[in-house]
């Protein structure tokens, strides 16, 4: 699958906003408690990577109801669903000067994840927290990804890497307030 930037603008996948939160003094301090030990940029990368899979549980396996959207909320309350660890770990890497693009998959509902760039190409990551089934890695030779859609069953990648968040998303995340309220709103399509 071919991966498609919708903005041409290179510089927008390391921007700060209301969601990707990286100036916040939170993901500053993280970001840099992170990037001690790391040799490179790709190491960081990594380390970011299993930072937020590792250490913060999605809130549907972990049963916690609290609805997180912002980055540094997600890191201050150390929980989220696929989504919200997708805007904490975009944060983290943007806080370093690594491109990343929020991305999406068609399961039942929607997924989130995100594509970093390295050595001139985009690559997937998905940091949504594993458990019996799931085994997502950090990866540049090939996707290790939590779920691989099934066509025959209408599941589907959407190949827009995006610089913000999703409207749909966003707005059904800033609306729930706990997690039941957002499995009902949950979008199934973009």
């Amino acid at each position: 699958m071919e991966l498609i930037q919708n903005t041409a603008d290179l510089s927008a996948y390391l921007a700060a906003d209301e969601v990707i939160d990286h100036h916040h003094p939170l993901v500053r301090e993280t970001a840099a408690r992170l990037a001690q030990g790391a040799a490179d940029s790709y190491v960081y990368a990594r380390s970011a990577f299993e930072f937020v899979r590792d250490t913060i549980p999605h809130s549907q396996d972990s049963g916690d109801l609290r609805v997180t959207w912002r980055a540094s909320d997600v890191l201050e309350r150390r929980t989220g669903i696929c989504y919200a660890k997708a805007h904490a770990l975009a944060a983290l890497l943007r806080a370093e000067d690594i491109p990343t693009a929020l991305c999406y998959q068609k399961f039942d509902e929607v997924h989130g994840l995100v594509a970093v760039r390295f050595n001139g190409a985009w690559h997937r990551q998905d940091p949504r927290g594993n458990k019996p089934g799931v085994d997502a890695q950090f990866s540049l030779d090939g996707e290790r990804l939590a779920f691989t859609p099934d066509p025959e069953f209408d599941e589907l990648d959407y190949p827009v890497l995006y610089a913000e968040p999703h409207p749909v998303v966003l707005s059904v995340l800033k609306a729930a307030p706990d997690r039941p309220h957002l499995w009902k709103a949950l979008p199934v399509a973009l």
